[in-house]
């Protein structure tokens, strides 16, 4: 396989793209509710996200190039990696923010620096979650069903990327709308720009073109003067974020979050090997953990993940180079500054049509690459992240309105009721977005074993449920002033009903028998 090729320019627009969207918003959360200064966000945070960006895209490139070399293809796709945008959100409000606010309490003389420090550890205790869960997940990720690692995917894809840019491109038709034709065009329809142009390179173009000229770019004042920020160890900061208050308050933090992000590197590496890109789980999970762990050493305090997405960046046709591409130049732009100067010019609705088509495409792969008869649980499966994804429009919402804000109202278990009265049952969406990655699999999981009448596997996948939901893991919220909160406590109703759903599958062998005349055939 050739080191590059043309697909892999498309590649490098929308992998880059997406981590630059991330990377703007982690900067401004930093900027903004943790108060972060530019020496600390620019000097540390940017240079040590750059550090981790670089050590895995590196990586994950390499191996696909041992992957074509061993197997005599020239189609395979290097995996994709970038930021984990649920723990940078997860990290900011339940991590770093608390930590400055006692800090502040506290009279410290630094509080965002404390903040920092508390980010970092979560950070570090994420990656070193993700290697050490490296040595199992291949025996866990063999005994789950594909429809259960790829449907959970579809979910999140279709919920936060397809619809969230659909959103976009409609707010904004003359851009979105155009640069959707383009990516349709030479994607679906599976031609070629005349000169050889590259797809994404073409909407990037025409998006950026209508952009400047309908008066949507630029944004925002005019960017400061680039100046060179190296990566530079913070071991001193790092070690003094490893106090015990932190470890017992953050613990409900990071031990989920680091989970999450094993789970779903698990179902990254199904998609891939859906795809015909077969990875080895272990090495691929601990350097993702690898790069959690040296964005913690050199500053940033956001893990890295697999991203979902290998299926669409390979049916565009790119190969391995542009993961490493990808991570270079978000790198440099961290490491340079220039990170907001691009952002100025090239708006986000220029090459947002392309994570659309990454959505769309993982959401099909979810039916394409699993049996047919297995299509009920890929929909069942799919149903939690399109639940947690109206939890947050709901919440969104409700932030509008001056809910959870200073001055307004606090969350609380009275908005259940409030709800009620339009026949929302808002609290379902709230125990369904705590833990939905494991909610989906599981749900999709119990499915294909009843489809299978697999019963007694059916009843044990339950119970798994009901031991996650034991733990609060799974379901388990309460309601902090501005949003509901994961809850590491026993969700008794959810327990319950998790163990009766396994009494029911359990003992479906003596109560049932094989009724196949309802013209549904058991495998197609």
């Amino acid at each position: 396989m050739r080191v590059f090729v043309r697909g892999d320019i498309d590649g490098v627009f929308g992998l880059a793209l997406d981590n630059l969207i991330l990377l703007l918003v982690l900067s401004g959360l930093c900027r903004y509710v943790l108060g972060f200064s530019d020496d600390l966000l620019l000097g540390h945070v940017l240079p040590g996200a750059a550090v981790s960006l670089l050590v895995g895209n590196l990586y994950y490139s390499w191996q696909a190039l041992q992957l074509a070399r061993s197997s005599g293809r020239d189609d395979v796709c290097a995996l994709p990696y970038g930021l984990n945008a649920v723990t940078v959100f997860a990290f900011v409000f339940l991590v770093m923010l608390p930590a400055k606010l006692a800090a502040q309490a506290a009279g410290a003389a630094d509080p965002a620096r404390v903040a920092w420090q508390a980010g970092l550890l979560a950070c570090f205790s994420c990656g070193v979650i993700e290697v050490a869960a490296s040595f199992i997940a291949e025996r866990i990720r063999r005994a789950t069903p594909r429809a259960a690692l790829l449907s959970t995917l579809a979910g999140l894809a279709l919920a936060f990327i397809a619809l969230g840019f659909l959103f976009r491109a409609y707010a904004n038709p003359v851009v979105g709308l155009s640069t959707l034709a383009v990516v349709l065009l030479g994607y679906f329809g599976r031609v070629r720009f005349r000169g050889g142009l590259p797809v994404g390179l073409v909407a990037v173009a025409v998006g950026t073109a209508l952009a400047w000229g309908t008066g949507l770019a630029p944004t925002g004042a005019t960017p400061p003067t680039p100046s060179l920020h190296l990566p530079l160890p913070v071991f001193a900061d790092l070690l003094a974020g490893f106090r015990g208050d932190f470890l017992l308050t953050y613990f409900a933090v990071i031990v989920p979050m680091g989970l999450i992000i094993v789970v779903g590197s698990m179902q990254n590496l199904e998609s891939a090997e859906a795809a015909g890109d077969l990875y080895d789980t272990r090495s691929s999970l601990a350097v993702n953990g690898i790069g959690s762990i040296a964005a913690a050493v050199f500053g940033s305090c956001f893990p890295t993940t697999l991203y979902i997405g290998h299926p669409g960046w390979k049916a565009m046709g790119a190969r391995a180079a542009y993961s490493a591409l990808s991570g270079i130049v978000v790198a440099l732009m961290c490491i340079t500054g220039t990170l907001a100067v691009f952002t100025w010019l090239v708006p986000v609705e220029a090459g947002m049509a392309i994570l659309l088509w990454i959505g769309i495409v993982m959401t099909s792969q979810a039916f394409q690459a699993t049996p047919r008869h297995h299509a009920p649980a890929v929909v069942i499966g799919i149903l939690p992240g399109i639940a947690t994804w109206g939890a947050m429009m709901a919440k969104s919402g409700l932030h509008a309105a001056g809910v959870g804000l200073p001055g307004g109202a606090a969350f609380s278990p009275d908005l259940v009721g409030k709800f009620l009265q339009s026949d929302v049952y808002i609290s379902g969406a709230f125990a369904l977005e705590q833990g939905v990655v494991f909610t989906a699999m599981i749900l999709a999981a119990t499915t294909v074993a009843v489809i299978e009448r697999q019963f007694m596997r059916a009843a044990l996948w339950c119970l798994i449920a009901a031991a996650l939901s034991a733990t609060g893991l799974m379901h388990g919220y309460h309601y902090g002033f501005a949003d509901t909160e994961l809850a590491l406590k026993p969700g008794w109703n959810w327990v319950i009903g998790y163990a009766l759903m396994a009494l029911v599958f359990g003992s479906a062998r003596w109560l049932t028998k094989a009724d196949d005349s309802s013209g549904h055939p058991q495998h197609e």
